[in-house]
């Protein structure tokens, strides 16, 4: 029954994965494609968990916590970026 579960949990991420692709193709402003791009490794990452429970195994656990920092790391540049339209400032003293 458990593995029942996962298995329709692991198709439901794929189809959220699959109409957060649509709106980056789509989307009608750059933080929407940002917002769905975030939201796109959220799944895949609750996608990889469900893999590991399903496998019984540890081994993807590493796989999730690198995807999450990346993922964490990537919006905030993202939101950097579409707010002041640089990364990272640099100031010069001439």
């Amino acid at each position: 029954m458990i593995e029942l579960m996962l298995s329709t949990a692991l198709v439901l991420f794929i189809l959220a994965i699959a109409i957060a692709l649509y709106r980056i193709i789509r989307g009608p402003s750059i933080p929407d494609r940002v917002i769905a791009l975030d939201m796109i490794v959220v799944n895949m990452i609750s996608g990889i968990a469900v893999i590991s429970v399903l496998l019984k195994t540890k081994a993807f656990l590493e796989v999730i916590l690198v995807l999450g920092i990346l993922a964490f790391i990537s919006t905030i540049a993202l939101s950097k970026f579409i707010e002041r339209g640089v990364i990272i400032e640099r100031r010069r003293n001439r």
